[in-house]
């Protein structure tokens, strides 16, 4: 049963106020990007398939699969003007496989354990996210910033990647959602949700699993990395 490895890189990163894509960016002398590829090369998944902007592709290829020596990489591919469209892209690219693995690039912390967790699982359940309980207290407001609804922490946790499925599933579940043009959507998993009867399923992740979107979280993944 193949598995494939999905990280999407076609992002900007607006919020880092800088003209290099946050992947791209420099940690520790490797860029981000690198260290994110190295968990999936370390894992038990078959292939990855990178998916970056199309001006991407070559530097992508040259200096970092190349030059560092991923082996894993089995394709590089364009993303699309937004993430499901990546996503998206990604899946059809994976045509041989059984199983999928989505994961954004800008999260270089999380482990090959996690991930080889996340692909037993997915094997059982079809359709796995990461996640972990929320620490603090969660407030509902409306437009006014007056609160509304104070919702149960117990039952609220922080959903992470990569977010692993069945291959078929998620991708008959895309053609729904295209089909029916409902592009309201901020995840793989509530792709599955809207427009599949399968349950998805939460294996608790890491804290450590950040997203760095901003430049406060590329020094604490900087600090991560060095221990």
């Amino acid at each position: 049963m193949k598995v494939t490895s999905i990280i999407l890189s076609a992002g900007k990163g607006k919020r880092m106020n800088s003209t290099i894509s946050k992947q791209y960016m420099m940690l520790n002398g490797k860029p981000l990007i690198y260290y994110t590829l190295k968990a999936f090369e370390t894992s038990i998944t078959d292939d990855i398939i990178i998916v970056t902007g199309a001006d991407d592709k070559d530097y992508i290829r040259n200096e970092i699969v190349e030059k560092y020596e991923f082996k894993k990489v089995s394709k590089i591919v364009s993303g699309g003007k937004e993430r499901y469209n990546s996503s998206y892209n990604g899946i059809l690219a994976a045509d041989d496989a059984d199983y999928v693995l989505i994961h954004d690039a800008a999260r270089p912390c999380i482990t090959q354990e996690n991930i080889d967790e996340l692909i037993h699982s997915v094997k059982q359940y079809k359709a796995c996210i990461p996640g972990v309980p929320v620490k603090d207290t969660i407030k509902i407001a409306n437009e006014n910033g007056e609160v509304t609804d104070t919702p149960d922490r117990n039952k609220l946790w922080q959903i992470q990647t990569p977010q692993a499925f069945d291959r078929e599933l998620i991708l008959d579940a895309y053609h729904k959602m295209i089909a029916k043009k409902d592009y309201l959507v901020t995840d793989d998993s509530m792709v599955v949700e809207k427009f599949s009867d399968i349950k998805v399923r939460i294996i608790v992740g890491e804290y450590t699993n950040i997203k760095v979107t901003t430049p406060e979280d590329m020094r604490i993944v900087e600090k991560m990395i060095k221990k």
